[in-house]
């Protein structure tokens, strides 16, 4: 699996290079120390990962992280990679749709396991915090119309992404096949305006369709 680290701090760069290339089924392809040139190396180079740092000169890595999903055919699974959990530049990547967040004073095995499960899989990372930061910039109650949009299943599969389940944890839920839970995945998505499930999540709990505990 092949990642790219952006961070402007070249320590953090070093660290993280240090703790992924040890491993055999991971590979650092490439490093950027601001959010522009992030932009340029990941087009450049098409890693399946990239950590991204949120706090960075030129280009901050939320607006790093639209451009990129925003204008790449395959984007690949963006990690933001933080200080503080609650920081409002975390949510605010989360809604760009940022796969989820690592904290920079995470284990070294944590960091590798967190890799590994959005390069292979589809789902997010840390969904119990996302929940909290959802609640905490929650601006709107618009249960009623958001219900509306869908279905009896397409409501329970977004209820279930809700949780931070995978499309194949999904269809064992619910008893249906994993072709079926991709429909309704992209149903969902098209009918909340949502780039991907990150975002659909996001409007989820601020609409207050689903709620925290």
């Amino acid at each position: 699996m092949r990642v790219v680290v952006a961070d402007d701090e070249r320590m953090v760069r070093t660290a993280l290079r240090a703790i992924l290339s040890a491993e055999d089924d991971l590979d650092v392809v490439g490093e950027a120390a601001t959010g522009a040139e992030a932009v340029s190396v990941v087009r450049r180079l098409e890693p399946d990962v990239v950590l991204m740092d949120v706090r960075m000169p030129d280009v901050d890595g939320i607006r790093a992280t639209e451009q990129l999903l925003r204008t790449m055919a395959a984007p690949p699974r963006i990690v933001v990679v933080t200080t503080f959990e609650n920081d409002s530049y975390v949510y605010d990547a989360l809604r760009a749709g940022a796969a989820g967040f690592l904290l920079k004073r995470s284990a070294a095995a944590d960091l590798v396991q967190a890799v590994r499960l959005v390069a292979r899989t589809d789902s997010l990372l840390y969904p119990a915090a996302v929940r909290a930061l959802a609640a905490e910039h929650a601006r709107s109650h618009r249960t009623t119309a958001l219900r509306a949009r869908l279905t009896d299943r397409e409501a329970d599969v977004l209820r279930l992404m809700a949780q931070g389940l995978a499309n194949a944890e999904i269809a064992t839920r619910l008893d249906i096949g994993a072709a079926t839970v991709k429909s309704h995945v992209a149903a969902v998505l098209a009918k909340l305006g949502a780039r991907d499930r990150t975002q659909a999540v996001i409007a989820a709990y601020e609409s207050g369709f689903v709620t925290p505990g």
